[in-house]
C-alpha cells in the first residue's frame, strides 16, 4: 500500500530541520577527541597511532552498535526517536567519562568505544527519521543530515579554535552539553508518519536484512559507498596532521584548528549543494560526480603536492573537503530507495556498520605511515573513490545511458510500497514538485 500524508503533521522542512540540527550536535561527539589530539600527545605521552587507535575505538564502537541495531531488529521494533534520544544521553555521558575520569590511553578507549556505541543510534537512527518525515525527499533530506553530520565532526576543531586557551576537558565537555541539547530536540519531534515499525515476528531478522541485498541496485549503492568510505573518515583523521606538516599553512591567522575547522566544515555546503541538484539529476549522479571530484583531488595531492604554492594546496583540500561527503546522503538515498520499507532502518544500519569496519583498516593504516610517507600518504586513500565508482557503475553507467535506463532507479521521489527483496520501485513514479 502506498502511504498517504496526514494533513495533520508538520511540513516536511521543519521536521529535517529539527532532525539536522540535533545530527549537528550529537555528532560533535565523534572527533572530540581529536580536536585535543595535541594536548592528550603531550599530557600522556602518545603519538600518532595512539591518536588513531582513539578514533578506531570509535569508529569500532559504531560498529559494535549498528550491527546490533540491524541484526537483532531493534532499528525498525523500537521508535527512532526514542533510540536517538537515549543514545544522544548516553554518548554525552561516555564522552564526559572521557574527559574527566580517564588517565591513559586505555582508559580513554574504553569510553570511546563506548561513544562509538551510543552514535551508532544518532547517525543511521537520524536517517530513518529524515525518511520517517519526508520519503519522498530523501536524497534532499539526507544530504541536510549528512552536512550537519559533517559540521558536527568538525565543531570540535571550530571550538578548539575559539577556545584556544581552554583545557582539552573543556573542549570535549562543550560536545557532551551538545548532545543533551540534540536528545531533547527529538524528544520532543518524535516520529515520522511514514514509516510505521516492523511488528515481531517468527523468524531470523538477520537472514532477511541480508537478503535485501539481493537487489542490484542495493548492492550497487552499498559498493559505492562502501569506497567512499575507505576515504572519507581517514582524510577527516588526517587533515590536521597534513596542516601541521605544511609550514607554510599553518603561518595563516587561522591556525591549523581554524584551517582545520574550515576543510571539514566545508563539505557541510557540499552536501547542501549536492542535495539540491539531487532534485534535478537524481542522486545516482550526484553520487558518482563526487566521488569522482573526491578521486580527482587525492590525485591531485598525492601526484602534486610538491609543486603546488600553498594557496592551490589549500585551494585544492577545500575542494577536496566539499566533495568527499557530498556523495554519503546519496549513497545512503540511493539504498534506503532500494530497501523494503519495513527494513529500511536495518539495512542503513548494517551498510553503516560495513562501511566503518573499512574505515578502521584505513584509519590505522593511514595513521601508521603518516610519519614515513608524509603527504605522499594520500595515495593510500586513493582506492577507495576508484574501486568505489567501479562498483557503483551499475547505477551511474545507466544513469549516463540515456533517459529509458534510469526510468526506475532508486533515489528519485519513489513512494513507499510494500514488496518482495527485489525491484521495490516498478510503481508509478510519484513527482511532488
Amino acid at each position: 500500500m502506498i502511504e498517504q500524508a496526514n494533513p495533520s503533521v508538520p511540513p516536511q522542512s521543519l521536521p529535517v530541520a529539527t532532525i539536522a540540527i540535533a545530527q549537528l550536535l550529537g555528532t560533535s561527539l565523534w572527533f572530540s577527541a581529536n580536536s585535543a589530539a595535541p594536548d592528550l600527545m603531550r599530557c600522556w605521552g602518545i603519538s600518532l597511532s595512539g591518536i588513531g587507535l582513539l578514533t578506531n575505538a570509535v569508529q569500532l564502537g559504531f560498529i559494535l552498535g549498528t550491527l546490533t541495531f540491524a541484526l537483532s531488529g531493534l532499528a525498525d521494533h523500537f521508535p527512532a526517536s526514542r533510540i536517538f534520544f537515549v543514545s544522544a544521553i548516553l554518548g554525552a555521558t561516555f564522552n564526559a567519562g572521557f574527559a574527566l575520569v580517564s588517565h591513559g590511553l586505555m582508559s580513554a578507549a574504553v569510553f570511546r568505544l563506548l561513544v562509538g556505541i551510543s552514535l551508532a543510534g544518532i547517525y543511521p537512527i537520524g536517517m530513518k527519521l529524515v525518511v520517517s518525515w519526508a520519503p519522498n525527499r530523501t536524497g534532499p533530506g539526507l544530504a541536510y543530515l549528512v552536512g550537519m553530520l559533517t559540521l558536527g565532526t568538525a565543531l570540535p576543531q571550530g571550538v578548539r579554535f575559539v577556545g584556544a586557551h581552554w583545557n582539552w576537558q573543556a573542549v570535549i565537555l562543550t560536545s557532551s552539553g551538545l548532545a543533551l541539547v540534540a536528545a531533547l530536540l527529538i524528544f520532543f519531534l518524535g516520529d515520522g508518519p511514514h514509516l510505521a515499525r516492523r511488528a515481531r515476528v517468527p523468524g531470523n531478522a538477520a537472514g532477511s536484512v541480508l537478503a535485501a541485498f539481493a537487489s542490484e541496485n542495493l548492492r550497487a549503492a552499498a559498493l559505492g559507498y562502501f569506497g567512499h568510505m575507505w576515504e572519507l573518515y581517514t582524510f577527516w583523521t588526517l587533515v590536521p596532521l597534513i596542516l601541521a606538516a605544511s609550514p607554510d599553512l599553518c603561518a595563516v591567522k587561522l591556525g591549523v584548528a581554524g584551517l582545520a575547522f574550515l576543510i571539514i566544515a566545508i563539505g557541510a555546503i557540499g552536501c547542501f549543494v549536492g542535495g539540491a541538484i539531487s532534485r534535478r539529476v537524481g542522486s545516482a549522479r550526484v553520487a558518482a560526480a563526487s566521488l569522482a571530484t573526491s578521486g580527482f583531488c587525492c590525485l591531485i595531492v598525492a601526484a602534486g603536492w610538491r609543486q603546488l604554492s600553498p594557496i592551490a594546496f589549500l585551494v585544492v583540500l577545500l575542494i577536496w573537503g566539499a566533495a568527499v561527503v557530498a556523495d554519503s546522503p546519496q549513497f545512503s538515498a540511493l539504498s534506503a530507495g532500494a530497501s523494503p520499507p519495513n527494513l529500511v532502518g536495518s539495512v542503513l544500519a548494517i551498510q553503516n556498520s560495513v562501511g566503518f569496519a573499512i574505515t578502521i583498516v584505513s584509519i590505522a593504516l593511514a595513521t601508521s605511515l603518516f610519519r614515513r610517507l608524509g603527504l605522499d600518504i594520500a595515495w593510500v586513500l586513493l582506492p577507495g573513490p576508484i574501486l568505489g565508482l567501479i562498483g557503483f557503475f551499475p547505477l551511474w553507467g545507466n544513469v549516463y545511458r540515456g533517459p529509458s535506463a534510469t526510468e526506475n532507479w532508486p533515489g528519485a521521489d519513489y513512494p513507499r510500497v510494500s514488496g518482495p527483496a527485489r525491484g521495490w520501485h516498478k510503481s508509478t513514479k510519484i513527482r511532488s514538485r
